[in-house]
């Protein structure tokens, strides 16, 4: 089930941030409703994956202690696992009650859509497109961006283009990183456990990286200061954080090799997450500052 990769799932809780909605009640107990919500589907879907991969995963240095590739965990169990919370989390999704927002009725989709389609994303990966080459990231980064479209259909408010972008690139950056980590340190070890490292190589994806990690910094800037951000001129304060984040896990990658789990690695990284932990201060310092104006 990978706990700690629920960590992803916080994206369902940047809608309710940017619409600035953390003081109202109802929105956040929606906001948590939809990230249990997909904590479930993600645990059932990791739970397939698992067992698709169990056979390759025990040639992986990491991935062998995993319960179904060490054994420790059936193949029937996990299946009935997988299909339990994957149900669950889709009935929850069915009797989810968004907040009743003053949005735009355009931006009012059904909630439900984005579980399903992160579910048919996911699928559709795990069965077929996690072998081909680029695909297999960039369905990687659109599960990330479902995540917020999500958030902001059970809050029914729109979603902002900007931070869409920013989630995708940065998601595909973070995709890119970790194939590279596996190229580098996975091969070395045992040799290729995943059909696409027989594409990737680290000059070809040092040219990937690099041009996603400046959209990433671009889309967000941008954001800032756009004239339909809800928050103010002092956003834009926040931009020097999220540079020194992504040139931090650069760091990280090209120097010290890392960047096979981000999940671990940024809150492993003592720097990185000082950097977080500012930018969320200076957030909240903007989005107060613009209430008070």
């Amino acid at each position: 089930m990978r706990p700690h990769q629920w960590v992803k799932n916080l994206l369902v809780f940047a809608p309710l941030l940017f619409a600035k909605l953390t003081l109202q009640i109802d929105a956040v107990l929606i906001s948590a409703i939809a990230f249990v919500l997909f904590c479930l589907l993600s645990s059932g879907i990791y739970l397939l994956n698992d067992v698709m991969d169990r056979e390759r995963d025990a040639l992986h240095p990491h991935k062998k202690d995993r319960p179904v590739a060490a054994g420790r965990l059936s193949v029937g169990v996990a299946c009935a696992g997988s299909v339990a919370l994957i149900t669950g989390a889709l009935a929850l999704g069915g009797i989810l009650v968004p907040y009743a927002s003053d949005a735009p009725a355009v931006a009012k989709s059904p909630f439900i859509v984005w579980p399903v389609a992160y579910l048919l994303i996911n699928l559709a990966y795990s069965f077929w497109l996690k072998h081909v080459v680029i695909i297999d990231c960039v369905l990687i980064a659109l599960g990330f961006t479902v995540r917020v479209l999500a958030g902001a259909a059970a809050l029914t408010v729109p979603a902002s283009d900007w931070i869409l972008l920013c989630t995708f690139f940065l998601a595909l950056f973070l995709a890119f990183c970790k194939r590279r980590e596996e190229v580098i340190k996975v091969a070395d070890a045992t040799g290729s456990t995943r059909t696409t490292m027989r594409e990737y190589d680290v000059p070809f994806l040092n040219q990937l990286i690099s041009p996603l990690a400046a959209l990433s910094i671009l889309s967000y800037a941008l954001y800032t200061v756009a004239p339909e951000t809800p928050h103010g001129p002092n956003l834009k304060f926040t931009v020097p954080m999220v540079v020194f984040c992504v040139f931090r896990y650069l760091f990280l990658v090209y120097r010290r090799q890392e960047g096979g789990d981000p999940a671990h690695l940024i809150f492993r990284d003592v720097q990185m997450l000082i950097g977080m932990l500012v930018w969320t201060a200076v957030a909240f310092w903007a989005m107060a500052t613009t209430n008070l104006g």
